[in-house]
């Protein structure tokens, strides 16, 4: 049996007027229906700032500006194993959904109530922790 492989992510944490970005993930895809942080894969070659802002384009067609890096977690699935980078980002426009997914905007309260990823559980957990119940 193979060793997984290792997928490096990037994803961006936009919060605006109190509220998060989220995006669903295809019902197909691997964790499909869940929701997450917007992002992708890092394509060889980029960095992980220029590998976000391709994603935001392609998935959004909205630019970004890049802040720090939030939160960093490395999560193993049965198939592979995700090292997940968070970034705080801020819009430089409204996004436009590219791949027919659902977007919303959140309150902390609200991340709560919806499904993320595993990888997700530590930074959903940091984000809610000062949200009222």
């Amino acid at each position: 049996m193979s060793e997984p492989s290792l997928l490096v992510v990037v994803a961006a944490v936009v919060e605006r007027q109190g509220r998060f970005l989220v995006s669903q993930r295809a019902a197909g895809a691997h964790l499909g229906d869940y929701w997450e942080f917007p992002g992708g894969k890092q394509e060889p070659g980029e960095s992980l700032t220029d590998a976000l802002r391709r994603e935001m384009r392609e998935e959004l067609d909205v630019e970004i500006d890049v802040d720090d890096e939030l939160d960093c977690v490395e999560h193993a699935y049965a198939d592979r194993i995700v090292r997940l980078h968070f970034f705080g980002c801020r819009l430089t426009g409204e996004p436009h959904p590219q791949l027919e997914q659902a977007v919303r905007w959140v309150t902390r309260r609200e991340l709560r109530q919806l499904q993320f990823p595993p990888a997700d559980a530590a930074l959903v957990a940091k984000l809610t922790e000062t949200a009222a119940p």
